[in-house]
């Protein structure tokens, strides 16, 4: 080979794990190094940023431990770059257990728990640990977000004055179609118990852009598809993609003189990009299962696990303790929270279930029959959305 192209792709190899090369605080020998692996950016005030906010807190509350990160793991902001490639790299700084945290990165993630038995791994949203076959050191975790997105849509039902509410939605998968269903379900709750309403007079409409944020030219523009929305009545959007615009353009529209209001996602500072038109947020906190996993692989205590955590209940917005918080926002008027409140509390101590038939598919096929209650498996595989929403399930 040309010595010339040698240099250069040496070169060229130099330059791109420089790129990849996540931030470090100064170790020492002694500390506990964990790696996290992000699909989008870390200050994306959404999915990733609570990722990143939960490793800055293991770092503050568990002495020792010391985060290194790689943020935009995606297909558009690293092309051809694999999960395996990235974990050699955070292996390579001292990376003693790793987090991916996007479905998408599940066979990957597989891939590199093999590659390094030595090496701990959580991997966010999936179901590897499920399967005995799977790898020893591969664990899984996930918030009971169903529960923050049945407020969410009992917190817009209850402020609609047109009956339209638009779903923000990412790609298809049995995650993002649970979500949008719980999110139904409260609304229909709001609509049809407290308000006493018609449930044919409620609107529903799911719309997929895609993937979990904008990708010029790959997914649709999820500022346009929020304008659509509010142009076709919807009152109130809530988002279940990973950043702002569905609030962002509510705000816009609020300015205008429209009287709509969005819902944001993942994050619980998600209200501060326009706390004006922000009903409020579900959230994601980290932390609690961050601090399992690292202090059981410190310790020398790991096991295999498939964590799925709820709220505390007592306290949903306690961050050392409840994995699932909803933060009410500036538009959610005195008596809505009031009421969404009181639903809460139904959610928490069971007297009230949304997962519980009479339910149907979409198709019409039934899901749950009357009083049946749906179990764990079936909510987490959900395999259509429900009768009375709109959108596509495929």
């Amino acid at each position: 080979m040309n010595k010339s192209v040698t240099g250069l792709a040496l070169a060229l190899a130099a330059v791109l794990m420089l790129l990849l090369s996540p931030v470090q605080s100064k170790a020492s020998d002694n500390d506990f190094i964990f790696g996290l692996l992000m699909v989008g950016p870390a200050n994306d005030h959404g999915w990733s940023q609570a990722h990143f906010e939960a490793g800055k807190d293991i770092e503050k509350h568990i002495p020792g431990s010391k985060m290194i990160y790689i943020d935009k793991v995606n297909p558009a902001d690293r092309p051809g770059v694999t999960i395996p490639f990235l974990v050699d790299d955070l292996v390579s700084k001292g990376a003693k257990l790793i987090i991916g945290n996007s479905d998408d990165m599940t066979d990957g993630i597989r891939e590199a728990a093999m590659m390094h038995p030595d090496v701990k791994f959580i991997h966010i949203s999936g179901d590897d640990a499920l399967n005995p076959k799977s790898p020893e050191n591969l664990s899984n975790l996930m918030g009971r977000m169903e529960y923050g997105q049945m407020m969410a849509g009992f917190a817009a039902a209850m402020t609609t004055k047109t009956g339209k509410i638009g779903y923000l939605g990412p790609l298809i998968n049995d995650e993002t179609k649970r979500l949008a269903a719980s999110c139904f379900l409260g609304a229909r709750y709001a609509w049809t118990k407290v308000l006493k309403k018609d449930p044919a007079a409620l609107s529903f409409k799911v719309s997929w852009i895609g993937f979990w944020f904008n990708i010029p030219g790959v997914t649709s523009d999820p500022t346009q598809v929020a304008k659509n929305f509010f142009a076709s009545g919807a009152d109130v959007v809530i988002s279940g993609i990973d950043t702002t615009e569905a609030l962002i353009v509510a705000d816009q529209k609020k300015k205008e003189g429209a009287d709509v209001a969005a819902i944001p996602y993942d994050f619980q500072g998600g209200c501060e990009t326009a706390p004006d038109a922000c009903l409020g947020v579900p959230y994601f906190n980290w932390y609690p299962g961050y601090a399992h996993f690292v202090n059981n692989a410190k310790n020398n205590s790991w096991k295999k696990e498939w964590l799925w955590l709820g709220p505390q209940w007592s306290d949903m917005n306690n961050n050392m303790t409840s994995s699932i918080g909803f933060q009410n926002g500036k538009a959610l008027g005195g008596d809505v929270q009031k009421q969404l409140a009181a639903f809460t509390k139904g959610l928490g101590d069971g007297s009230i279930s949304l997962f519980t038939g009479p339910l149907n598919f979409q198709d019409k096929s039934v899901f749950l029959k009357k009083g049946e209650t749906a179990t764990d498996e079936q909510i987490w595989n959900l395999p259509q959305l429900l009768e009375g929403m709109e959108g596509a399930s495929k």
